[in-house]
């Protein structure tokens, strides 16, 4: 009889724990994830919870478990361990974090509530359990308010420990509606819940790599949902270490599989290490981003430009040639002849030295809404290449007139190509003019190389003060440059200036010991002034090194 009793009694207990836990929280416990994040040495931070919100292994959890940490794994139901492959968005303001998890199969994952739980409505708290019966906590809503326009927090009269934050929240259907948070007093009868839709609904964006809260999180971030925000994010991103940088392409790659620019993307990173394995894996993104690409004239272009770019960089490998990235821009010009496209294909005729069509498609451009200095610029250098130098200067013309009467300093560049092209065909007075006013647009911005360039001009022209002053201050600006000190000395020693030529000059040989012109310098201006057995002994060492004139010199003051 008591065997029955006991019987009875046990079954009775069975039934009424069935009674109790949701048909659903068996199948909902597989959600739940019990997390262990590790520092930079390796050893654990911290431990808590979290849980599934999408099939990828798309999970979420509190910011401060993922704080200052290096990397983390979360650990299912079954006992199974994954890695945390990236972090998907944090606010830690809320105390909120999503990521994702490195698996090759769907996971089971919460679905999220559509509309929020009443005030006084049932709510089930799931806790992470890796027994396979699981008995939900059950609480009541106490208050619900809206936080970020569209979510929710919830108070809840139900006690909850930390051994339970960022456990789910679900109403009676086994839809989440919150994650329980961490409470100040473990003893207290109420606890708190962020609206989980708040946590899956958290984004990266283009700014996301200067995100105080984010960058705070060791482990690598994953990529913006959108695909302009995504490409900004991989730009900015390209500083990352190799490893990491690779794996945000890669999943550039599989967000966006009917993009070029990850393959691309991929491609030159894959070119970056100059070496034939990883130039075939580069040869093979080119050609999978023609395939996938549903922008194709945009993928020819910038397939183009990579051809392109390694041909100017001399790697080496069958078909990288300027004429396989003609073939690229001619495809792109098919399906969309954009005038941007055809001064690339103006480029690389430049390249193939075919300068007539070069300037065909620049002149093409030049009468197109894409006319600029830059357009104009490259069609008076062609013409300049092909000797038709009026042409030429008429067109460095054009391209500075072209920001107006007023210069500002985005004219300096091409200001100062028209100095170089009028001082290349004699015209030393209007070069110098130039310099002139490309030194008042770099608003005191020129480099030593410009005072020295300036200065050869002003030779020319006889300016012969101005000429002093510029050479003199290339040697200020760069006083370690032979080049400049040499010029010095030759025209200290023009004018009769032997003192500052001596002095010049052997600054200059403390620089170049073997400078054959700086001894013969030297050893003239200084018989000049007086010292001729110097001078005569400079001379010889300037004949030793080979200087053809220090012998007509020694004949004629070294007696």
């Amino acid at each position: 009889m008591k065997k029955l009793l006991s019987a009875a009694f046990c079954l009775l207990l069975s039934l009424t724990a069935q009674a109790q836990t949701p048909k659903w929280a068996s199948q909902a416990r597989k959600a739940i994830i019990s997390i262990v994040t590790y520092d930079k040495d390796n050893k654990i931070m911290n431990t808590g919870n979290g849980f599934f919100v999408k099939a990828d292994g798309t999970a979420v959890s509190d910011y401060g478990l993922f704080e200052g940490a290096q990397r983390a794994v979360v650990i299912d139901s079954d006992g199974k361990e994954f890695p945390v492959d990236c972090i998907l968005g944090a606010n830690a303001m809320y105390d909120v974090v999503k990521f994702r998890i490195q698996t090759d199969k769907e996971v089971d994952a919460l679905t999220l509530a559509n509309t929020p739980a009443a005030v006084g409505s049932t709510v089930f708290l799931l806790p992470y359990a890796s027994q396979k019966d699981v008995t939900p906590a059950r609480g009541t809503v106490d208050a619900c308010t809206q936080v970020e326009g569209k979510y929710h927090y919830y108070t809840l009269h139900l006690q909850t420990s930390d051994k339970t934050v960022s456990c789910p929240i679900t109403n009676a259907e086994g839809q989440v509606l919150g994650m329980i948070q961490k409470s100040a007093d473990a003893d207290a009868a109420n606890s708190y819940a962020i609206d989980a839709a708040f946590a899956s609904d958290l984004t990266l964006n283009a700014l996301s790599r200067v995100d105080h809260a984010l960058n705070s999180i060791g482990i690598r971030k994953g990529l913006p949902e959108k695909e302009d925000d995504a490409q900004v994010y991989l730009l900015m991103s390209a500083g990352l270490p190799e490893a990491d940088y690779l794996a945000l392409i890669n999943d550039y790659i599989r967000q966006f599989p009917t993009s070029h620019e990850g393959y691309l993307r991929r491609a030159t990173f894959y070119m970056d290490k100059k070496d034939d394995e990883h130039n075939k894996l580069a040869e093979a993104d080119i050609t999978r981003a023609l395939e996938v690409s549903t922008r194709k004239d945009d993928a020819y272009y910038n397939a183009c430009k990579l051809v392109y770019q390694a041909v100017a960089n001399g790697l080496q490998y069958p078909d990288w040639t300027l004429q396989r990235a003609m073939q690229l821009i001619e495809e792109a010009i098919k399906l969309r002849p954009l005038p941007l496209y055809v001064q690339t294909q103006g480029d690389l005729y430049f390249g193939m030295k075919d300068y007539a069509k070069a300037y065909e498609c620049y002149d093409r451009v030049n009468h197109s809404e894409l006319r600029s200095a830059e357009s104009l610029f490259s069609a008076a250098r062609t013409k300049q290449v092909m000797g038709a130098n009026d042409e030429a200067l008429a067109l460095m013309d054009s391209t500075v007139a072209f920001f107006g009467p007023l210069l500002t300093e985005k004219a300096a560049p091409y200001v100062f190509q028209r100095a170089q092209m009028k001082a290349s065909i004699g015209k030393y007075r209007e070069a110098v003019a130039d310099y002139n006013e490309y030194e008042r647009l770099v608003l005191g911005k020129a480099n030593a190389e410009f005072f020295f360039i300036r200065e050869q001009a002003e030779m020319q022209c006889r300016l012969y003060q101005q000429a002093l002053d510029d050479i003199e201050k290339a040697v200020e600006m760069d006083p370690k440059q032979v080049a400049y000190i040499i010029e010095q000395v030759a025209l200290y020693t023009r004018f009769s200036q032997f003192d500052k030529a001596v002095e010049a000059a052997r600054r200059g040989i403390e620089l170049a010991p073997d400078n054959a012109d700086l001894y013969r310098m030297m050893g003239f201006g200084q018989i000049q002034l007086k010292q001729k057995e110097a001078g005569r002994q400079s001379l010889l060492k300037a004949k030793e090194l080979g200087d053809p004139n220090a012998a007509t010199l020694l004949e004629k003051y070294g007696k």
